[in-house]
């Protein structure tokens, strides 16, 4: 017979009836995540979390189509744009639907390809104006359906269209410059570096955690690695194609590097409030696109910023 002294016990003890794998993602028991047979065993993707193969062809591939857009006309590397920017406000729109929050699909959908295509075509004024009439869209839209219980998904809305697609809409003022898909390039290969250099030091000499609570996989070890990483990639790519000074190159790599980790660690904290690993999984080995465009959107607004102020366009 179990007594209330019992069941005390039982919840302090090792295989007591309120065992700790609550709290781990998939349900998992510690028992399992460390036993030789455990079920962590059967599969095991590596120390980063990933299928490390899978993870490189398919990142590869993003790339040579990137490249391959840029190199050959600016408008195909805006369609690739488009379409990875929709299908990213897609899965940040699902996501939020787990915590209840509607975000209007139309709207946001309508004003993303509305603010990347025009702040190509007209520069930052356009921009501004194609952000203001998506928010008063969204707002419309959703008091249409009642006043009642609107709040959450006006401002779900608004936070979709300016984290995701008004980010985004940096990329599209540096392409429109004369320079433009040399810009791109920068900008993209550095914070990629960023990755890079983040993940090679993390995983060989990462023993610090940065936030643990939200990305426990980060460490300053890999912080560092990326600082480096971005500022050496900073400085030869805007010398060499870009023809800027180095020291801009430096500026620009050390910038990439912070927001790139900001970046990471915001996505990470909206995917732990919303109780996913993954926002979504159309690209294997990463997840969604949203999982892929975390550090580049907070990025592209100060690579923008500080490429407009520091290295002059070459026609």
């Amino acid at each position: 017979m179990t007594t209330p002294e019992s069941r005390r016990s039982d919840r302090h003890s090792p295989g007591g009836a309120f065992p700790k794998d609550r709290h781990t993602w998939g349900g998992a028991s510690a028992a399992n995540r460390h036993a030789p047979g455990g079920a962590s065993a059967k599969k095991k993707p590596g120390r980063a979390g990933r299928d490390l193969p899978v993870a490189f062809g398919v990142g590869v591939t993003l790339g040579l189509v990137v490249l391959a857009s840029l190199l050959i006309r600016k408008e195909i590397f805006l369609g690739v744009v488009v379409v990875a920017i929709c299908c990213a406000v897609w899965e940040l729109r699902d996501g939020l639907a787990r915590g209840r929050i509607n975000v209007p699909l139309v709207p946001g959908m309508v004003g993303a390809i509305a603010m990347l295509a025009g702040s190509f075509v007209g520069g930052g004024q356009v921009l501004a104006v194609c952000f203001g009439l998506t928010c008063i869209s969204i707002l419309l839209w959703c008091l249409s359906d009642g006043p009642h219980g609107s709040m959450p998904n006006i401002a779900g809305g608004i936070f979709v269209a300016a984290y995701v697609p008004l980010l985004a809409s940096f990329s599209s003022l540096m392409l429109a410059a004369p320079d433009g898909a040399r810009r791109v390039i920068v900008f993209i290969g550095v914070t990629i570096c960023s990755d890079i250099g983040g993940f090679a030091v993390g995983v060989v000499a990462g023993r610090h955690p940065m936030a643990p609570s939200v990305s426990p996989k980060k460490s300053w070890e890999g912080a560092a690695g990326s600082v480096v990483t971005c500022m050496i990639a900073g400085v030869a790519t805007v010398m060499l194609l870009l023809g800027g000074p180095w020291w801009a190159g430096a500026i620009l790599g050390l910038s990439m590097a912070v927001t790139a980790t900001v970046g990471d660690l915001t996505e990470s904290t909206i995917k732990r409030d919303l109780g996913v690993k993954d926002m979504g999984a159309i690209l294997p080995g990463h997840g969604g696109f949203m999982d892929r465009l975390d550090s580049l959107l907070l990025s592209a607004p100060v690579a923008w910023g500080i490429l407009t102020l520091l290295v002059p366009v070459v026609a």
